[in-house]
Order: structure tokens, then C-alpha cells, then sequence
């Protein structure tokens, strides 16, 4: 599936987009195995409440399925006027 990060997410990670071959089975579990692949993962995953994740561009909750999903994003809460 295609994982995708958004403002400073993107920062910590140092990329905006890259595939990923996953066994896990909720959005949780994808965090915990990319949180194990480096530190920058780790850093940029460390305060979930401070993220916000999107599935196939339908915003989510992390206990959401992956099942037939194609594409994950993680972005911080948007504000606006």
C-alpha cells in the first residue's frame, strides 16, 4: 500500500511517500512496525493525538482496518478560517 505523510510528519520521516508491504491488520499496528524501522519514524509517530490519519482519503480512526486499503496518510489536525 502506499503510505503518505504530511507537514511535519513528512519532515521527521524525510519522505513524502513510499510503499509499504505490511501484515498489519489496523492502522495501529502499521505505526508500531514503521516506529521500529528507524528513529525518525519513531519521533515522528511518538504523540498520536497530535496526528491525524486518512485511509484510501476518508478520514479514520487508528483501531480502522486496513483491509482493502491502497493508500494510508498521516497529517497533523488541519485548522482553518
Amino acid at each position: 500500500m502506499d503510505v503518505l505523510y504530511f507537514a511535519w510528519v513528512r519532515e521527521r520521516i524525510g519522505l513524502p511517500k513510499e510503499k509499504v508491504e505490511t501484515t498489519a491488520a489496523t492502522v495501529a499496528e502499521l505505526v508500531e512496525e514503521l516506529k521500529t524501522r528507524e528513529d525518525r519514524y519513531a519521533a515522528a509517530f511518538a504523540d498520536l493525538s497530535a496526528l491525524r490519519v486518512a485511509l484510501d482519503q476518508e478520514l479514520a480512526e487508528f483501531d480502522a482496518p486496513l483491509a482493502g486499503v491502497r493508500e494510508v496518510a498521516f497529517f497533523p489536525p488541519m485548522t482553518g478560517g
